[in-house]
Order: structure tokens, then C-alpha cells, then sequence
């Protein structure tokens, strides 16, 4: 099917790896937690974004720049890391709850929470490695359709990944409203995720490039 072998194992194979917690998990978890449902909805449709990005970057053949250059490769990652800890800071130390509610701000911090996941994603050079070495096992070698076959797994592997997401934050979110309409406990839920977004930075850093 247009240069691609064993669809329905690579399908089976994605929705797998989307259920194994990772970066973009935490991020729309935490996000669903501190500042509930549109947050993590947003996260999500920006985490996906991101994805996207790397499907082109990889169906293009820039992924294979990123992997061969150790300067490249470091300083995305640095890039990666050092917003993730700005982001968690920043939220650590926020005197004011985060918490979304249906105010005349809200459509402004959800662009942000948007961008915000899209960011994390790209600067995370293991997501391109990722796709450049998981992505060609299910290509012809003899293919001619260009890009298409990594366009069309790499969109399938977004679409799987993204109904997920939608779940993770739809219960997440739910689980802690109770929670987060305590003004003190939604404050300490925002200190948390910064803690985890630091986290999240710390490990990104010692993401190391394919050898």
C-alpha cells in the first residue's frame, strides 16, 4: 500500500508505544491535573502538532541531519531541557493558582499551553530519532512514492497517539476537579507539575544521540 509493508503490525506497534508513559505523557497529564481539562486538551492538540512536525522532518530526510550531527543534536536538546525547566520554575514559583476557568484570559493561556506543547515536542531531538529509526521498518526499499509512506505512518501513529492523549487528559483532569477548586491545593498541584516539568528537563538532558 503506497510503499508501506505491514500496516496493521505498525498500527498495533504505535498504539503500544503511545500507551508507555513518556515526556509528552507527563506534560499532558501534569497540565491536566494542575490546570484541568482544556489545559490538557490543548497540550494534547500541541504535543500532536509537534509530532507532525517530526513526521515532515523525517519524511523529508531532516531527521537524518539531526542524527548524524552531535552539535546539532546537543544543542536541541539543551534547548529542549532548558524550557522544560523554565516551564517548571516558572510554575513553582507562581504565587496565583493556574487553574482554567471560563474568565476573559482564558483563550490567551490556552495559545500558550498550545505552543508550549508544541515546543516541548520539537526540541526533543529522541522524538526524531525515534521516527527515522522506527518509521523506515515499515517502507519498501523499492518504493516511488517519496515521502508519502512516511507521511501517511507518521499521520496514523498522530491519530492513535492523539485519541489517547484526549483519554489521558479527559480522566486526569477529571479525577482531580475536586482538588483544584481548593485554592490552596490547585496552588500546590501547579508547584508539583513545575517539579515535574524540571524533572522532565533534567532527564531530556541526558538523552544521548545514536551512536
Amino acid at each position: 500500500m503506497l510503499g508501506i509493508t505491514g500496516y496493521g503490525v505498525y498500527l498495533l506497534s504505535s498504539i503500544l508505544i503511545n500507551l508507555t508513559p513518556g515526556t509528552d505523557t507527563m506534560f499532558i497529564i501534569s497540565r491536566s491535573v494542575s490546570q484541568g481539562r482544556k489545559a490538557g486538551i490543548y497540550s494534547v492538540l500541541g504535543i500532536s502538532t509537534g509530532v507532525f512536525i517530526h513526521t515532515l522532518f523525517a519524511a523529508f530526510g531532516l531527521s537524518i541531519i539531526l542524527a548524524e550531527s552531535i552539535v546539532l543534536f546537543t544543542a536541541i536538546k539543551f534547548i529542549g531541557a532548558g524550557y522544560l525547566i523554565y516551564l517548571g520554575i516558572k510554575m513553582v514559583f507562581q504565587k496565583t493558582s493556574l487553574h482554567i476557568d471560563s474568565t476573559p484570559e482564558q483563550e490567551v493561556e490556552l495559545k500558550k499551553i498550545y505552543w508550549q506543547g508544541v515546543i516541548t515536542n520539537v526540541t526533543n531531538p529522541k522524538v526524531a530519532l525515534f521516527f527515522i529509526s522506527f518509521l523506515p521498518q515499515f517502507v519498501l526499499t523499492d518504493h516511488h512514492f517519496g515521502p508519502v509512506p512516511f507521511l501517511i505512518l507518521g499521520i496514523s501513529f498522530i491519530i492513535t497517539g492523539t485519541i489517547w492523549c484526549f483519554i489521558v487528559a479527559y480522566f486526569a483532569s477529571t479525577a482531580t476537579k475536586q482538588l483544584r477548586e481548593n485554592t490552596k491545593i490547585s496552588k500546590l498541584l501547579n508547584k508539583l507539575t513545575g517539579i515535574v516539568f524540571v524533572c522532565l528537563g533534567v532527564t531530556l538532558l541526558k538523552a544521548k544521540a545514536a551512536s
